[in-house]
């Protein structure tokens, strides 16, 4: 039988819905699960064999969910800050004038390691990883010890980017490329490392995809029972592109085409109508708010109407940095200075966004909040930083 840990003399900050603080307690991990939680005394008296950890001038919170990032993109860190697509016409496609540079399997490899160590050291535990080939890189992430919600990537709109203008010229063998790649990553990964990973899909963008292959990857979600993500009402161009196609916005794109559902993750959502903010929650679909890249490109998704509308608000990086508590910190500014509201939201909304909120999105209820039974993904906070003090 598995040895238990017992974190004693410790600040627990459960993340629960009543948001519980414990001080002075202990909490017990069995099995990777959380045993038991309470006074430091009592718990030593009932664990008098659990391996012990002195957590004194320490906090114990869940870790932190990460809902949409592209960690290889790291690379971008001080390039990509100051060369965001403009927000008004003329729209010319991309995210930034300046292209990537193409990376060899190898640097791709390194630079997501690079971000899955930044992701850590920040406090994150879990990820959602959204990209094409991430099959090159996938069992370096699974080293990590992360747990791991990987997307491969589908497109099928030929010669273009998100946001450009044009005609949609369908490549019937792009989809089928992406389609097969889905496939076969969720066979290979799907399960591994000890049950961490989970395979998901995604459609790289309404104005990428036409609805031919939304249809196939909505019946691959299906028949997979996989999660499924999307960078949807990303940036002014996408609107007006798939405006130009479909006639319709892009949420309504979706609408139509049967892609929404309570088993999507919405990244950005920054572009966005009332009417389609109604569409979206009615799905109850999750939004992943991205707030530090938000904040670059000057864009920023009206939290609160969309939780009104019944979306589940989590949190995520994207690309540049890996840094939650950034993320945290940027999202709980931005959402104050947009409602012009000194208080709302609360840090423990946040805190609730990047925990509780990201980890069911991902399809892990009984984590990201801790209460005996769930899952022991857990953080600790050297409280003793001359930052953090008084």
């Amino acid at each position: 039988m598995a040895a238990s840990t017992l974190i004693h003399d410790t600040t627990i900050v459960a993340a629960d819905e009543a948001g519980s603080i414990l001080y002075d307690a202990a909490l017990v991990v069995h099995d990777g699960r959380i045993a038991a939680l309470g006074p430091t005394t009592e718990l030593l008296a009932r664990y008098p064999d659990a391996e012990r950890v002195d957590g004194r001038g320490r906090a114990i919170l869940p870790g932190l969910a990460n809902t949409h990032t592209h960690l290889s993109r790291v690379l971008a860190r001080g390039i990509y800050e100051d060369l965001s697509p403009p927000h008004t016409p003329p729209f010319t496609g991309g995210l930034a004038p300046l292209p990537l540079p193409e990376l060899t399997p190898d640097e791709e490899r390194v630079m997501a390691l690079l971000g899955a160590l930044e992701a850590i050291h920040s406090g994150t535990t879990l990820l959602l990883e959204e990209g094409a080939r991430l099959a090159g890189y996938a069992g370096a992430l699974v080293d990590t010890g992360l747990r791991l919600v990987l997307c491969e990537r589908a497109w099928d709109r030929a010669g273009a980017s998100i946001g450009q203008p044009g005609p949609f010229q369908v490549d019937p063998a792009l989809a089928d490329a992406g389609l097969t790649r889905v496939a076969d990553f969720h066979a290979r990964w799907h399960g591994k490392g000890d049950g961490r990973v989970s395979a998901g899909l995604a459609a790289w963008a309404p104005d990428m995809c036409s609805p031919g292959l939304l249809g196939h990857l909505r019946k691959l979600q299906s028949e997979l029972d996989a999660l499924a993500t999307v960078h949807l009402n990303q940036i002014w161009g996408e609107v007006a592109a798939v405006t130009e196609q479909r006639g319709v916005l892009p949420t309504e794109y979706l609408a139509r085409e049967g892609f929404l559902s309570d088993r999507l993750v919405a990244a950005h959502c920054r572009c966005m109508t009332p009417a389609e903010e109604h569409i979206l929650g009615a799905s109850r679909a999750a939004v992943a708010f991205n707030a530090a890249i938000a904040a670059r490109r000057g864009l920023s998704p009206r939290v609160a109407d969309l939780e009104g509308a019944g979306c589940l608000i989590t949190l995520g990086t994207d690309n540049m940095a890996e840094d939650m508590i950034e993320v945290m910190r940027t999202a709980l500014f931005m959402e104050r200075v947009r409602r012009q509201d000194g208080r709302r939201p609360t840090p423990e909304d946040v805190l609730t966004w990047a925990t509780r909120n990201g980890y069911r999105a991902l399809g892990i209820p009984d984590g990201g909040w801790l209460a005996p039974g769930n899952r022991a993904d857990l953080i600790a906070i050297d409280l003793r930083k001359p930052h953090l003090t008084p």
